[in-house]
Formats: structure tokens, C-alpha cells, sequence
């Protein structure tokens, strides 16, 4: 398993802190975990009502919480009982699918299985789309191959595509796309880029086309570093592309990111490979991001997020 027990180890984003404990109850089996994960995290937007659902409507900043550590803390104060246990939806913290990732990869990294984020689109939400999305890949030793597994979807969710019931320890590779897998399908123009989407109702500049689809891309390459970022953060080559959904950046960085794309989209690409690119300034993670956090009526703001920064740089060194 040459470079693969480097994503076996905790990210300063996934570590657990005092949850640890906790998570040694549960069995170190991805069904089991991912069983886990569906009931941590009450979706700030596809959840429901938030009054039905005994929400208040402030606790919709817990979709900045960052750290894992934080969230298992916050899960604790809800409910204090075993992970395993059901949870009603005000018992769980007011995520979104990175949340549901990050828990999940939190709890397998601690059972020392390999597992990342990966960012990119999902075409089993809304037919004829591909949605923002982040599920986790694990390592599957026996197939010698990375799997891909949904952390957020209840068993027995039905592809409105076609009706195909998905299987959620082992997606298929053609219903998530990865980021630089999205990439490289626009621009080899075998993909339309503008049905790439946040949400096919979201027109807000820079949530579709082109622009989200770089924002996942470098999203991607910094998870696969261990840098597990909130999804509305921005930074280097991302504060500086084109913000039409129809624009393309310059062709000196175009032929840059198409080059990242190739590498990272692999289907499992050499960690000293991906380190070297993450390593770019037009890449890495820097002490603090753009942000335009959903909660946050003062965006975009620089956010702070030196810790993450410094120990993805080092992870792996």
C-alpha cells in the first residue's frame, strides 16, 4: 500500500479530539460508518424546514464549523449518547455534504482505513444536472482500487435519472464526477459545462460553468492534500479566473489547470505528484481564504485558516 497510509492518518481538519473515544465504539466496517455518518449532520439547505424540524434559525452558522473535532463536540451537546444511536434533526449539527465527508473520513482515519474528500459534481440529485457535491474514496485493498462512498444518502436512494437505486459503498464513477474528471469532460467538450451547477436555481456569478468548475478542481487537489476546506472558500488561481459562467481563464493558467486536471484525475495518481502540485502558490491553501459563507451577511471576507494551511504543508514531509 506504497503513499496510501498517508490518507490513513488524521488531517488537522479530521482530527477527532475527544470524540475519539467515541468513535472506537463503532465498528471498523465502512457500512458501519457510513451507516454513522447519514445521522450527524442536518443539511443547511436540502434538510428541510428548519421550525418543523425543532431548528433555530441561527444555528445556521454551524455550517462554518470547520474542524471535526468541533462537530463531534457540538453532536455531543445535542445528544449525548453513542454515535450509533439515531438522532432526530435537531440533534445534528447544521452541515452540508463536506460535513458528512469530513465526519465520515474523521471516523474511518481513526479505524487507520485510507479515505479523502473528494470534490466534484453529482448527477444523482436533480436530473439533467450535476450538482456541487463532496463524498469520501476509500482504499480497497482487496480490489486494489479507490472506491467511491456516499456518506450523506439514506439507503435505498433512487437516481432520478433513471430510477437506478445507487449503491452507496461503491458510486459509480459516471454518477460523481470528480473535479479535474469534470474538468477535463467541458473542456474536451464532452460535458456542457453550464449544467454544472451549485444549484439549477442559484444565479448567483461564479456558482456555475466554468468558474465552479475550476473551484472544485483546486477544492479537490487541496482534499487530496488534506486540506479539507469549506466549500465556499477561495484562493489563489480561483480569486483570480474570469467570474462569467461562460469565461475561461487566460491561456497561460488555462494550460496550467488542464495540466493539474490530467494529473489529478487519475485513477490513482502518485502522491509525490499531487504534493508537487498542491506545493503551487496558484494552489495551495495560503494563511487565509476568501470566504462567502451562506451564514455571513459581510461577504466575501479573508478567513483565517493558517492551522490548515501550515499542517497540510507539512503532512507527508
Amino acid at each position: 500500500m506504497p503513499g496510501k497510509e498517508f490518507w490513513a492518518a488524521q488531517s488537522a481538519v479530521t482530527e477527532p479530539g475527544p470524540a475519539a473515544a467515541a468513535i472506537g465504539e463503532v465498528p471498523a466496517d465502512i457500512a458501519a460508518l457510513r451507516a454513522v455518518s447519514t445521522q450527524l449532520v442536518f443539511h443547511y439547505r436540502a434538510g428541510g424546514d428548519y421550525a418543523e424540524n425543532g431548528i433555530a434559525p441561527g444555528r445556521v452558522s454551524e455550517i462554518d464549523t470547520r474542524y471535526a473535532a468541533a462537530m463531534f463536540g457540538r453532536l455531543h451537546e445535542l445528544a449525548d449518547g453513542p454515535l450509533t444511536a439515531e438522532r432526530k434533526p435537531a440533534q445534528r449539527v447544521v452541515g452540508c455534504c463536506r460535513d458528512f465527508t469530513v465526519l465520515f473520513v474523521a471516523m474511518a482515519r481513526e479505524k487507520g482505513i485510507p479515505v479523502r474528500a473528494r470534490v466534484g459534481f453529482a448527477g444523482y440529485f436533480v436530473a439533467g444536472w450535476l450538482i456541487d457535491h463532496v463524498i469520501a474514496e476509500v482504499w480497497d485493498a482487496a480490489e486494489q482500487r479507490w472506491r467511491l462512498v456516499e456518506p450523506e444518502i439514506a439507503d435505498g436512494f433512487a437516481d432520478p435519472t433513471d430510477g437506478t437505486v445507487l449503491d452507496p459503498l461503491d458510486v459509480p464513477r459516471d454518477r460523481f464526477l470528480t473535479g479535474p474528471t469534470a474538468w477535463q469532460l467541458a473542456r474536451s467538450g464532452r460535458a456542457d459545462p453550464s449544467r454544472f451547477v451549485v444549484d439549477p436555481d442559484m444565479q448567483i456569478p461564479g456558482t456555475r460553468g466554468w468558474p465552479y468548475l475550476l473551484h472544485n478542481l483546486v477544492h479537490d487537489l487541496a482534499a487530496l492534500n488534506k486540506a479539507e476546506m469549506l466549500l465556499w472558500e477561495s484562493w489563489g488561481v480561483m480569486d483570480t479566473a474570469p467570474p462569467g459562467a461562460d469565461e475561461l481563464p487566460a491561456v497561460d493558467e488555462l494550460r496550467l489547470i488542464d495540466d493539474l486536471a490530467a494529473v489529478s484525475g487519475q485513477p490513482d495518481p502518485e502522491l509525490s505528484e499531487l504534493r508537487a502540485w498542491y506545493q503551487r502558490a496558484e494552489f495551495r491553501v495560503p494563511d487565509s481564504v476568501t470566504s462567502f459563507s451562506p451564514a455571513r451577511s459581510d461577504c466575501p471576507f479573508r478567513a483565517d485558516v493558517s492551522a490548515v494551511a501550515l499542517a497540510a504543508d507539512l503532512a507527508g514531509a
